[in-house]
């Protein structure tokens, strides 16, 4: 059961190096669930989908790079085989292309304006413009329109977007374009995308992790959103240490008071040679590593605090400790299904 059951564009944003593109590719998976088609978008030119997916580089065009998650047995779900997700790099000189050939039908002139380098000159000069081609792609997947017939129908499309301190303005497309063209076919895309993003079918979900800046910089990015009327989802805690320590073992770890000779038992009963100078070697590493997780522990409870008073629906992703790959993805995606962003 989802949290979120009228969404079909979910926009994941957050501050750079907490794993928003992981989230991102690990709830299409989540999504793309009985058949469900799913679409993960990435703008920021990175490929880092064709890397987490272990594909090649991406083209301007969507391609199957991965099935869903299966509904597992005794799963709230409906049965039968998993979805497929399709992933679209999206660049902004070829959406430009594709936007002059399919409303102005310049072809050949719209590759000759390419040669010249008037779009990668139109693309840089007014960053607006640019948010409004990048943004009008995946509006036309989610609303496909008679000028792409035969295109493949999404359920749902995942959007990789920019961090959390840009969001507002590559969202907010309308209020951008005011200085650049108040009339026009642009100027009525950007106010049509907007009747989208900011309507109950769309949901812009902030990864964080639990550390003071990015969990500032969250709070700051849901009141920007609602100031310009955008509509606020969940939020993503990722990059989750194991809790698997009492707390009265945190606190002796903190204060440096944990019982020396306890674990020098631990460590012979799990077979380590009876060598005093080892065990007392292996016995002070471990006293300084139980000391470094017990602060940073401490730090996250602090800051999960925080995170409750932002008054959003939160989901939690561990630290995976061999790193994420695509088993890993998966079972990221497990874990967003379980808790209901997906």
């Amino acid at each position: 059961m989802t949290d979120w059951p009228r969404v079909q564009l979910h926009v994941v944003t957050g501050k750079g190096g907490t794993g928003k593109s992981t989230v991102a590719a690990a709830l299409a998976l989540a999504l793309a669930t009985s058949g469900r088609n799913v679409l993960l978008c990435e703008v920021e030119g990175r490929q880092g989908i064709a890397r987490m997916f272990d594909v090649d580089p991406l083209p301007y065009a969507e391609r199957r790079i991965a099935t869903g998650l299966p509904v597992a047995p005794g799963e709230a779900g409906e049965p039968g085989p998993p979805g497929v997700v399709h992933a679209l790099h999206i660049d902004p000189e070829a959406a430009l292309l594709e936007y002059l050939s399919m409303y102005y039908k310049l072809g050949r002139a719209g590759r000759a304006l390419d040669k010249f380098g008037v779009i990668e000159f139109a693309t840089t000069i007014a960053p607006g413009v640019r948010d409004v081609l990048l943004t009008g792609k995946v509006f036309e997947a989610v609303q496909r329109n008679s000028r792409n017939k035969g295109a493949t129908q999404y359920d749902a499309v995942v959007l990789d977007a920019p961090p959390t301190g840009r969001i507002v303005q590559f969202l907010n497309v309308s209020d951008e374009l005011a200085g650049l063209a108040k009339v026009g076919p642009i100027k009525h895309q950007a106010d049509t995308m907007m009747t989208l993003f900011r309507s109950p079918r769309t949901a812009v979900h902030l990864v964080t992790v639990l550390e003071e800046m990015p969990v500032q910089e969250t709070a700051d990015g849901i009141a920007e959103l609602e100031a310009a009327r955008l509509p606020v989802g969940g939020v993503v805690v990722n990059l989750v240490r194991p809790r698997d320590l009492e707390a009265d073992d945190l606190a002796a770890a903190r204060a440096g008071t944990l019982d020396r000779d306890r674990l020098a038992k631990d460590l012979a009963a799990a077979g380590l040679p009876a060598d005093d100078d080892l065990v007392e070697g292996l016995v002070d590493g471990l006293v300084v590593e139980a000391h470094d997780h017990a602060v940073r522990r401490a730090l996250e409870d602090s800051q999960r605090e925080v995170v409750a008073e932002l008054d959003r629906p939160t989901y939690e992703l561990p630290r995976l400790p061999g790193g994420v790959d695509l088993g890993g993805l998966y079972e990221l995606a497990g874990e967003l299904r379980a808790q209901g962003l997906a």
